[in-house]
């Protein structure tokens, strides 16, 4: 059904709920005095360290920081979207889902994407029967078995073939102009307008259909059956085909294993494909891009390991460098990431033929290690022996480990770090420090190229060459972005002049609108055992949410939208204060569907913080401790509350002199002059 399910509905739902019962159907739980414990679900260890707090409605996992109420979980146990994680808890308190009335347009665009999937399925299905029944499929036929690939795996990964010809698809499915025009926006025809030519985009190539985790076929890669170019031609970006977040084979792996034991991110759909055929269901390939953080976001859903594969030519270790450099922001606990290197010439598909499937998967388990390939990368062109080697080792590599997210692994990853050099942490943190203040925190890796938004496509430029700069130092080498010459999004030739195919111009595409608010994390230095006076009140709100009653303006922490935790403070006082009733439960609900996945990661970290549990304990009433010895949540709030705001008037003083310092006195007038003194002064004069 179409439609929003409305918020209301979420809170009265998790009410009905318990979430010990909702986790215990799924995970066995042992009850451990007012909690309930079990091995976390989400990551791999023998001492239970996942909770589950009846009172608060809330699970944290102090091993990996899994963390949110009986929603969350559902979603995250068994990978399903929000709107089917609420359909399923639905079913078991026997309510139906509401929906809330959409608008026209919003109808209009919401069906045109279920018109899309279901033009695609009928796409798919075209191309695998032409690969049986078509006058030329012996073509493709030829080249499969050639490459080795048998019917069963073929079948199992819909391989397809669209034959010669310009317009056998258009022929076969646009039976009117709204299917001409659903094909176009989803990618499997061409309108040239000027032209007035309207045409198959894939034509004579092998077809692999790409799905979705759900199954649906959102777009598809065709594989030339010669030597012309482009070699691989993948679908343009699309209303339902985002390049930049999928990962081809990954519905067909998850399908293969109930657990994924790893991913193997390959290059070609014809690697991913051949492995599977020789046992190895676990291969996976980006779509002619980079892996970037979106990529590797969405395999750490279903594993917590992912292994890059590349070759070992001078392409393949520029490859790596960019799937190294996007891995910093994702290593939490609990994951790992490894580097395969093949020999020049070979590929997984024809290694995997010689050298058979145990020697290729011995080969994966014997991958580098994340933290080994980071500090063998950093060391290219050193001599770490010597002093000089040993500082510019340090000023690369400390810059990327203040990337990495806080945890056990990154202490360790420091640590590491000053062992190789002999600097202890405290020295290392202030190298950071001092490089950020004097705007040094140079990447060492290049930036990999931006994402493509959705329906939006890049115009090719020929920029005017210019000499390089004069190395001093040993730098990253990295192809240019034709590294991925072999992919592309539109076929270099037209139709023939006597092509007359024509149809009317189709609506123009929409823009698509990211207004999901998505801040990026700050890199704190602040020790891990004080928590900042924001970071406190957050925690205490989140547990004693009456609290916010002592703090009743909400506004003055959402001006800057530059502090990340005092937006988020701002908003948490906010809806307190429009729904005083909100408990644990319900906000985490709540901020999953209005500020997206991420931020609600972050808020429910703060919830679990270990010192906030102690806290927690604290206030509760027991015989054998004297009333004296109860943690005031009230007078803690309005310390943290005081700190902050002695913090920002510090942070205020600091930008007012710096202002006045830097303003030409001379050019303003008197009542400028004094004006800019008042607020330079003004926040130590307060009482």
């Amino acid at each position: 059904m179409a439609g929003l399910i409305p918020q209301s509905f979420v809170d009265d739902m998790l009410d009905r709920l318990d979430i010990v019962d909702v986790v215990d159907s799924r995970v066995k739980l042992r009850k451990t005095g007012k909690n309930y414990s079990a091995c976390c679900p989400f990551h791999d260890e023998k001492t239970p360290s996942f909770t589950v707090s009846p009172d608060k409605q809330f699970y944290y996992c102090f091993g990996c920081g899994a963390s949110g109420n009986a929603l969350g979980f559902v979603m995250d146990y068994e990978r399903l979207s929000f709107p089917e994680a609420v359909e399923s808890l639905a079913r078991l308190t026997g309510l139906e889902v509401p929906r809330e009335v959409q608008t026209e347009a919003q109808e209009k665009r919401e069906q045109e994407k279920r018109s899309i999937y279901t033009l695609l399925e009928k796409a798919d299905d075209f191309y695998q029967q032409q690969l049986r029944h078509h006058p030329s499929k012996q073509l493709a036929v030829n080249y499969l078995k050639n490459r080795g690939l048998d019917g069963k795996t073929a079948k199992t990964y819909g391989v397809g073939f669209a034959p010669p010809g310009w317009d056998n698809l258009l022929k076969t499915l646009a039976t009117n102009d709204e299917d001409k025009h659903l094909l176009i926006e989803g990618g499997m025809l061409i309108h040239q307008e000027q032209e007035k030519k309207l045409y198959d985009r894939f034509r004579h190539r092998i077809m692999f259909p790409i799905r979705d985790t759900r199954g649906r076929v959102i777009g598809f890669g065709g594989r030339v059956l010669g030597d012309d170019k482009p070699k691989y031609l993948n679908s343009p970006e699309t209303p339902v085909f985002h390049k930049g977040q999928e990962l081809y084979g990954l519905y067909e792996a998850r399908l293969a294993y109930r657990e994924l034991p790893r991913l193997l991110v390959v290059e070609g759909y014809m690697d991913v494909v051949s492995l599977a055929q020789f046992g190895i269901g676990y291969g996976v390939a980006t779509l002619g891009t980079a892996c970037g953080p979106d990529h590797l976001d969405r395999a750490f859903k279903y594993t917590n390991e992912v292994v890059f594969c590349f070759d070992g030519d001078k392409a393949g270790r520029s490859a790596a460098h960019r799937a190294l450099e996007a891995s910093l922001d994702t290593m939490t606990d609990g994951r790992t990431v490894k580097f395969l290197f093949l020999p020049e010439g070979e590929d997984p598909d024809t290694l995997v033929r010689q050298i058979g499937s145990d020697k290729f998967e011995r080969m994966i388990e014997l991958a580098v290690p994340f933290e080994d390939y980071l500090f063998d990368a950093v060391a290219e062109g050193l001599n770490i022996r010597t002093m000089e080697g040993r500082a510019t080792f340090s000023k690369r590599a400390a810059p990327l480990l203040e990337r990495l997210p806080k945890g056990v692994f990154r202490e360790l990853m420091f640590e590491s770090l000053a062992t190789r050099t002999g600097l202890n942490r405290n020295i290392l943190q202030e190298l950071i420090q001092d490089q950020q203040s004097k705007g040094e925190m140079q990447p060492l890796f290049a930036a990999p190229p931006a994402p493509i938004k959705p329906e939006e496509t890049v115009p090719r430029a020929v920029l005017p060459r210019s000499s390089p700069p004069k190395k001093t130092e040993p730098e990253w080498d990295h192809p240019p972005l034709t590294a991925y010459e072999e992919y592309g999004d539109f076929p270099q030739e037209l139709p023939p002049p006597d092509y007359h195919e024509f149809y009317e111009e189709p609506r123009a595409q929409r823009k698509a609108i990211n207004t999901a608010y998505q801040p990026e994390l700050q890199a704190r230095a602040a020790s891990k055992y004080l928590m900042p006076p924001v970071r406190k009140a957050l925690a205490l709100l989140l547990t004693y949410p009456t609290l916010a009653s002592l703090e009743s303006n909400h506004e003055e922490w959402l001006i800057d939208q530059s502090d990340i935790d005092c937006l988020m403070l701002g908003r948490l006082l906010k809806v307190l204060h429009e729904r005083p009733h909100y408990n644990l439960s319900h906000l985490i609900g709540y901020w999953r569907g209005i500020y997206g996945a991420e931020n609600t990661e972050r808020l429910a970290a703060v919830a679990g913080h270990d010192l906030l549990q102690a806290a927690n304990a604290l206030t509760q009433s027991r015989q054998d401790k004297p009333a004296k010895a109860d943690y005031d949540t009230q007078a803690a709030f309005c310390d943290a509350m005081e700190k902050l705001r002695q913090q920002q008037n510090q942070k205020k003083t600091a930008e007012s002199l710096a202002k006045l310092k830097n303003a030409d006195l001379t050019q303003l007038t008197k009542e400028e002059r004094d004006q800019l003194i008042r607020a330079a002064l003004a926040p130590k004069v307060q009482p």
